[in-house]
């Protein structure tokens, strides 16, 4: 202050805290706008079938070791129906926040686009890929009471028996559906189809009896096969699988050039920022290296 001015000195304090105030408001806005680490909850791995299949057995394989990786429960949620279009689509609408994924099939990301006039997603639009999981083949396997043991000896037989056979399938449209077509086709015989809401129950139905053959993942079913509750007659790969090496293919038993396989992937939302897809890659890639065991 000058002497002789006159004027009443006005004290700077209030300013000095005003901005001592709004700078702390800023750094403490500042720190809230940071994006909070990922994942700080549970995690929801929709399988689009019901339990007991080879996606179902596939996600329950690593949601508890990738669970160990990210530091939250990953949560398997059965939602199936429609060839996996229901599940499929409840990931689709889900919040794009990491939070739900999708284990997907060759069906629903494929397959039902061909099939399907009104799918409730799009593949390409909706999700974004988070991995590959692997790929599969298939095996034919028949009920023991089926007079068969062979891939042979079941195409003359169903042949003798036009339209009195049947095969399970998880839905209209699923890859073993359309595996089995494909073999109906190529072989020249005549078996009715019996879809159900996913491959477990058809596993049911023909270790019951219910039904006479399925084409299913061979995870599935050759555990039932070894334990003779069913009889594994091929493999629907080009070539024999180190899986069962001991079992023949469908090409080599007689029905040249036949074969077919499902694979399965993680995806997302399509939203999904790109730094969670990375962390969720990044984690699977490492449990799909590991050994799986609990």
């Amino acid at each position: 202050m000058q002497k002789g001015s006159g004027e009443t000195p006005r004290s700077t304090t209030p300013f000095i805290l005003f901005a001592v105030s709004a700078t702390g408001a800023f750094f403490c806005a500042t720190a809230t706008a940071q994006p909070q680490p990922y994942p700080t909850k549970p995690i929801r791995l929709i399988v689009p079938y019901p339990a007991g299949g080879s996606a179902d057995l596939i996600g329950r394989a690593i949601n508890e070791l990738l669970a160990r990786r990210l530091g939250q429960p990953v949560i398997v949620d059965n939602r199936g129906g429609a060839s996996g279009i229901i599940g499929t689509e409840i990931a689709a609408r889900a919040p794009a926040d990491g939070y739900t994924l999708l284990v997907a099939t060759v069906s629903t990301l494929a397959v039902n686009v061909s099939l399907q006039r009104a799918l409730p997603y799009d593949p390409e639009r909706d999700f974004a890929p988070v991995s590959m999981l692997g790929s599969t083949p298939y095996l034919l396997a028949v009920h023991p009471t089926v007079p068969v043991r062979s891939v042979a000896q079941l195409v003359a037989h169903a042949r003798a028996n036009p339209g009195k056979l049947n095969f399970g399938s998880a839905g209209i449209g699923s890859g073993g559906h359309l595996a089995t077509e494909l073999f109906k086709h190529m072989a020249g015989i005549d078996i009715v189809h019996v879809p159900y809401k996913g491959v477990g129950g058809a596993t049911a139905d023909l270790l019951g009896g219910q039904i006479s053959m399925l084409l299913g993942g061979i995870s599935v079913l050759k555990t039932h096969a070894d334990g003779g509750r069913l009889r594994g007659l091929a493999v629907s790969t080009i070539k024999r699988t180190s899986i069962a090496p001991e079992i023949p293919t469908i090409d080599e038993s007689g029905v040249k050039g036949y074969q077919s396989k499902s694979w399965n992937a993680l995806v997302a939302p399509r939203q999904t920022p790109p730094a969670i897809i990375q962390r969720i890659h990044t984690e699977l890639v490492a449990v799909l290296k590991s050994p799986f065991r609990s």
